[in-house]
């Protein structure tokens, strides 16, 4: 190895919810004390010098008095964040002849560090796991609080640590770390806990919806005067939906931890509920900035979108939301770069008839004009519409039903029905990897679905009656096919294409 430079220690930049490998390499030589990053270092980085610094000297380490330079390679993708504290410590006790290689090679390595030589907790410690596991020697040094994160990879070593002195100790011999056990998805997921179904009262029509919403992973429009019940039905929709299965569980808590929101146990054990504002702007609701980071969108993924007084966000807000209905995934371009975020959720959207609320509503006068009441509606824009598969009218709650002692039905007798709903689905399209109905492309249903002769012909008349576009007409037999599994039957028939019309002729006609 040539004099003055050393061996790289490898970490690892978060770009989008990837990790890609990065080099840090260290460079002691004469000259007046300075201290210096290249290799494309964000404002983060470059504080990382006075961290370290603070760092090695609370930890009884040396810090070389000379001209220091470090390289984060390749220098051609910017590096952001504290994750890159850790390993530019190690770098510089490596290049100082204080630190020699381990036997089994460098582990990779992320941890932020404070002053006293503490480690704290990074974003995107899931990622790096996931980039550990292709890596030779398959191991990962991680602040303590990032573990149980990181140890949801199977086969990654996760070392634990709390401070900079334990990693030297670690690396150099001298005190070992123990393995940190892999994390279990099965025997910690847990179930949302959510308003029960059997609290709301009355609105069967809107329960049954959000049963087959639930179902197929059908998007869902929520219509009717104030405190009819909109928000509650949503609120309740997460305590019908199946338990996350281990690979959606990666995926889910993967996004939240690159967006920082990660709970502190590290796992996101239920299906996520996102309520944004309707003042939200099109970054916060899709995702972006100067280093892209998931909007509520993808925060949503494999669960909930809630966006309640629908036609209160802006347009230019909602039609956001065309690729993401319709592709499951949301692209971000900056000039950095292009990235893609995961966005499969269920929409519901809530809102009223008119203004003031009261259009549908037959004990209370609408104040608003007809040209006010229509300019409201027209405020969803025909493509955002199309892409609704379900609208339900959700009408005043009658004093009988509100009076009434008994419960309705609860949600894990609901829950029960989608669980299996769901089986029938996994079991039919295992080998497309499609979960669920909604997943299904033209081509794939044409394959994979069987309607009776009465179903085809009804599904020809409305597709002719009420002139449905290409979309329409096949989210209609999505719809059609989850009613069907709701039923256990293997053919679609023409009681579930009528059932599925009656939805989608309320979206067509709003």
């Amino acid at each position: 190895m040539e004099p003055g430079i050393y061996m790289p220690i490898p970490t690892a930049a978060i770009i989008g919810l990837d990790a890609y490998a990065v080099s840090v390499e260290a460079d002691i030589s004469f000259g007046l004390p300075a201290f210096m990053v290249v290799g494309l270092p964000d404002t983060a980085v470059q504080e990382a010098r006075e961290r370290v610094r603070s760092a090695m000297k609370r930890s009884g380490l040396h810090f070389p008095p000379t001209r220091v330079t470090i390289n984060l390679a390749p220098a051609d993708i910017r590096k952001g964040g504290s994750g890159y504290d850790l390993p530019l410590a190690i770098s510089l006790l490596v290049a100082s002849e204080q630190l020699d290689e381990p036997k089994n090679g460098w582990p990779v390595m992320v941890g932020e560090l404070g002053l006293d030589g503490s480690l704290r907790p990074v974003h995107g410690a899931l990622s790096v796991s996931m980039f550990a596991q292709r890596t030779d020697n398959q191991e990962l040094i991680v602040p303590a609080e990032n573990a149980r994160e990181a140890a949801l990879v199977n086969g990654v070593k996760v070392f634990a640590a709390q401070n900079l002195k334990q990693v030297v100790d670690h690396l150099s011999g001298a005190e070992v770390m123990s393995i940190f056990p892999t994390v279990d998805i099965g025997n910690v997921l847990q179930d949302a806990r959510v308003l029960d179904f059997a609290e709301v009262k009355g609105q069967n029509q809107a329960k049954r919806a959000l049963e087959i919403a639930a179902a197929g992973a059908h998007n869902i429009l929520l219509s009717g005067p104030p405190g009819s019940g909109k928000t509650m039905l949503a609120r309740a929709l997460p305590g019908i939906l199946p338990s996350l299965t281990r690979d959606e569980t990666l995926e889910v808590t993967r996004i939240h931890s690159v967006a920082g929101i990660l709970s502190r146990d590290g796992l996101c054990l239920s299906r996520p509920f996102r309520s944004p504002h309707h003042t939200a702007s099109g970054a916060a609701l899709v995702g972006g900035g100067t280093h892209p980071r998931p909007g509520e969108v993808s925060l949503a993924h494999r669960g909930v979108l809630f966006l309640d007084e629908f036609p209160e966000f802006t347009r230019q807000v909602l039609e956001n939301l065309r690729q993401p209905l319709e592709d499951g995934f949301v692209s971000v371009s900056r000039a950095l770069g292009t990235v893609c975020f995961p966005a499969r959720f269920i929409l519901v959207a809530a809102m009223n008839p008119c203004p003031c609320g009261y259009a549908s509503d037959p004990e209370r006068a609408c104040t608003c004009s007809p040209m006010i009441a229509l300019r409201y509606s027209k405020k969803v824009s025909g493509p955002i519409l199309d892409r609704i598969d379900l609208k339900v009218s959700v009408p005043r709650v009658l004093t009988s039903d509100l009076v009434k002692i008994e419960n309705g039905e609860s949600s894990q007798s609901i829950r029960n029905r989608v669980q299996a709903a769901r089986d029938r689905q996994t079991a039919r399209q295992d080998k497309i990897k499609a979960l669920t109905n909604s997943e299904l492309r033209s081509d794939q249903i044409r394959k994979y679905l069987i309607q009776s002769p009465e179903a085809q012909k009804l599904m020809r008349q409305a597709a002719d009656r009420f002139h449905l576009s290409a979309r329409s007409y096949f989210r209609v037999l999505r719809v059609s096919q989850t009613i069907a599994d709701l039923e256990s039957s293997d053919v679609i028939e023409q009681s579930h294409v009528a059932e599925a019309l009656q939805y989608r002729q309320q979206v067509e006609a709003n």
